[in-house]
């Protein structure tokens, strides 16, 4: 007899309505926009929004909206070369204090996204992300090792007891200068010990020491190689679908964000540099020191967030040794202190992190020690004509804190403005830090013209193919026919859903596979019609004839399926970029045509036949 369970068929309800809700999202265009985020020390307020309003009309624009959500502001417009006009504007009018940035703001109902359904994300080659050419400050890169290098220099000499009047940085070569010109062998022989990559020239009291130029071009190389492996890191933690991040040139990174939301997020977590020092605080009066500039030796000035009564940030005199940066940092998280009533990073360090913390807060309880937050940003500014890239040093004292006991590997650093801040801070420590600044030489959203003749290309490919499955269907078995449309269609829809549920990203292979299900599910069909053609031949009763046919064909259509399943699981799982695509899509599309075959269109052969007990004959 032809039966089914009653709770299978409450399964195959449930299945469709979630389909359907989670699938609805992908009706809803996107609006092309141009999102403004403030950097550090800016804000978002109602100024803000007159002087974009103002920049807006200027540029002959007339936006949709202009809304402020989740501290950022976005303008949405009507058209691609709108946004272009727009974007370019308010890069001229806001300068540096903000990130402006392309973006596509979704229209999703709110109802919609209370329940998380969002819309299908797109690649790159079908319109939806963003193309970041990024170039890597090579002198920047140089200036940090020679830094490296200058207080590796100074720890030698120091732990050994040489003593010196000065280690510096003239040029390209690193001047050391001793108390007595007696120790310049024993110097000698220490720094080729501990630093056999310097090549030494000395004379007298005076110790001359070069980096080899083949040296200098392994700094450089090896910084762009950090930069690529800093990159992957920042964007895992943004959680981006399939990125592609290469290596182009000797100086740059090409980075594609397929199907990115919030693109000015990304722009300001890939090319920001900020990153958390931890400096010793010597004991003096800094406005005297600021004014005469008589600073000592191994100190600098630095100056703190707080305004004194001049109006102007109070300075402060901070050792030029760092005790811990973010380079020995193991992990950081943001939480909100109640004890300090501000944001607040909670931070580990490496076991060397750790013992210079150790080592140094032991020597020093009840002095302080200060939190320096140093931020790179790149600028660029027009200067006859010509685009001239420069990177604008941020540096402020966040924190001054007596130590009250010995520090280890673990503590927790206060003083940050916001909880964004807080977040962004302990994303780019827990990432890394960049070897070196990197500006955005280009950026720009993929499409519109290209990425739409791709979705158009590749929607017409699909439907071509499912069209001529359906019109086969409809001729060749007729009842059976519709029965199998019917599950081809709820094939589809739940693919859509399910990628829209896991946040998978859409590309042109991606189509392709979809493709390629729609003809594995007409695969699984034509398995279960021509078996019960087969049974009714063998002169069985069409009732019988259609549970034993969907009885003997569902173990044949689930072995091919799990073969061609496993195929698309090593690609998903090896593959990367377009051919993971593929096999993501692939691997969903098996696993809803096995159960749309199978299942759903036997559940609707049951409800047309099953109560029919004296049925003769069937249209197949």
């Amino acid at each position: 007899m032809l039966e089914y369970a009653r709770w299978k068929y409450v399964v195959i309800l449930l299945v469709v309505l979630l389909s359907v809700l989670y699938a609805l999202p992908n009706i809803y265009p996107q609006d092309p926009s141009v999102q403004v985020t403030a950097n550090r020390g800016a804000t978002i307020d109602a100024a803000l929004k007159q002087r974009v309003e103002a920049s807006v009309k200027k540029a002959g624009v007339v936006p949709k909206a202009i809304e402020v959500a989740e501290g950022n502001l976005l303008v949405r417009l009507p058209s691609s070369d709108a946004q272009t006009k727009v974007s370019d504007a308010l890069s001229n009018e806001l300068g540096t204090g903000y990130v402006v940035a392309l973006n596509l703001a979704s229209t999703t109902p709110a109802w919609l996204e209370a329940i998380r359904a969002k819309p299908m994300l797109l690649g790159l080659d079908l319109q939806g992300g963003v193309h970041f050419l990024m170039e890597v400050d090579r002198k920047a890169a140089l200036d940090k090792r020679f830094e490296a290098y200058l207080e590796d220099v100074r720890v030698v000499l120091r732990d050994n007891r040489v003593r010196y009047r000065s280690v510096e940085r003239r040029g390209d070569t690193l001047s050391v200068t001793l108390s007595d010109a007696a120790d310049g062998a024993k110097a000698q022989q220490l720094i080729a010990r501990d630093l056999p990559t310097l090549a030494m020239n000395p004379a007298g009291d005076r110790i001359d020491l070069t980096v080899p130029q083949a040296e200098l071009d392994k700094i450089a190389t090896d910084a762009i190689e950090q930069n690529v492996g800093t990159l992957r890191n920042r964007i895992n933690e943004l959680g981006v679908a399939e990125p592609i991040i290469q290596r182009q040139g000797a100086d740059r990174v090409v980075v594609q964000l397929p199907g990115v939301q919030d693109t000015a997020q990304a722009k300001r977590i890939l090319g920001a540099t900020a990153t958390l020092e931890y400096r010793g605080v010597i004991e003096g009066n800094a406005y005297e020191a600021l004014q005469s500039g008589n600073v000592p030796p191994e100190g600098r000035i630095f100056y703190r967030k707080e305004i004194g009564l001049d109006g102007k940030p109070v300075p402060v005199i901070l050792n030029k040794r760092v005790i811990a940066s973010g380079d020995q940092l193991q992990d950081a998280s943001s939480f909100f202190d109640s004890q300090s009533g501000t944001p607040a990073v909670r931070v580990r360090l490496t076991s060397l992190g750790g013992q210079r913390m150790f080592d140094y807060s032991s020597q020093h309880v009840g002095k302080p020690m200060a939190v320096v937050y140093t931020e790179r940003i790149p600028e660029v500014k027009v200067v006859d004509g010509k685009e001239v890239r420069s990177t604008r040093i941020n540096e402020q004292v966040i924190s001054v804190a007596t130590i009250q006991s010995t520090l280890g590997r673990d503590f927790q650093t206060t003083g940050l403005e916001s909880m964004k801040e807080a977040a962004d801070l302990s994303l780019l420590l827990r990432a890394g830090a960049l070897a070196a600044p990197m500006d955005f030489a280009e950026q720009r959203v993929v499409g519109p013209s290209l990425g739409k003749e791709n979705i158009e290309r590749g929607l017409t490919a699909v439907l071509y193919s499912f069209g001529f499955a359906l019109v086969f269907f409809l001729f060749y078995y007729r009842m059976f026919g519709i029965i199998t449309c019917i599950a081809l269609l709820l094939n589809l829809l739940m693919v859509f859903a399910a990628m829209s549920v896991i946040g998978a990203t859409l590309t042109l292979p991606g189509l392709a596979g979809i493709a390629l299900t729609v003809g594995m599910s007409v695969d699984a069909n034509v398995l279960i019609n021509e078996r019960i053609r087969e049974e009714l031949r063998a002169g069985l009763p069409p009732l019988t004839a259609i549970s034993s046919g969907y009885e003997h064909a569902s173990g044949t259509i689930l072995d091919a399926n799990v073969t061609a399943f496993l195929a698309g699981l090593a690609m998903a799982v090896f593959g990367t970029g377009p051919l993971r695509g593929f096999g993501i899509t692939l691997m969903l599309g098996i696993a809803t045509s096995a159960y749309t075959a199978v299942s759903v269109s036997r559940g609707i052969a049951t409800l047309i036949y099953g109560r029919r007990r004296k049925l003769k004959s069937i249209a197949i």
